[in-house]
């Protein structure tokens, strides 16, 4: 797995890139800016791009939804990776389109675990992230979108997003849950990321949640 580190302190940045190569990923930049995180993802294209929150120039949040709307780097993911415990930030982070929501406390075995997740197309969450994304999109505080035909979604599709707003997200649970191999697992998350023109399981979600396709009860 390629990763770019885009936060603003030096310290903290070498010794991320020391945890990540020691474990056998391979950091192929850094940046201190969501500026530079943006020119350096465009160039670089890294396969996962650790964003901070709080930077100068750009914040990263910004530099998240800049990444999310360039469709040439549509394969790239942004995890946050934060000391930020404020909730609005988390929401507002999964709207901008990062797959995943990492707090910088986190045990670095755990960590670790959670990009090999994002390796196998699996949102960086913790148990207790998760819930309150379920929490605040199974409870909208707008309209419910109309866009969306849940007719295009076939039966097995069905069941797999069911599954994923249980909180089943990951390729092996949801072979597990469904009786088939993660390869066709694989197959349906796609097909229902492209039809709901979304670009990661945690969206797909808070879509479902939020536009009533599937009861959170």
């Amino acid at each position: 797995m390629r990763l770019l580190i885009a936060d603003d302190h030096t310290l903290f940045r070498d010794s991320l890139k020391s945890l990540l190569e020691s474990n056998g990923l391979d950091v192929v930049g850094v940046a201190g800016n969501g500026r530079e995180a943006v020119e350096m993802t465009r160039s670089l294209r890294p396969d996962v791009v650790l964003m901070d929150l709080s930077m100068p120039e750009m914040d990263g949040l910004s530099a998240t939804r800049i990444l999310g709307a360039d469709e040439s780097l549509e394969k790239v993911k942004v995890v946050i990776l934060t000391a930020s415990t404020d909730d609005a930030d988390l929401f507002e982070a999964i709207r901008a389109g990062a797959e995943g929501y990492v707090m910088k406390d986190l045990e670095s075995g755990d960590f670790i675990h959670l990009l090999e997740g994002v390796a196998r197309g699996e949102p960086a969450l913790t148990p207790l992230l998760a819930k309150k994304l379920l929490t605040e999109f199974a409870n909208p505080k707008t309209p419910k979108p109309k866009e969306h035909d849940p007719d295009a979604l076939t039966a097995r599709e069905m069941d797999v997003l069911e599954w994923m707003v249980q909180g089943v997200t990951s390729n092996r649970d949801l072979s597990s849950k469904l009786g088939v191999s993660e390869n066709t697992v694989k197959f349906h998350v796609r097909n229902i990321l492209d039809k709901f023109h979304l670009n990661n399981r945690a969206q797909v979600v808070s879509y479902a949640l939020r536009s009533g396709i599937v009861d959170p009860d």
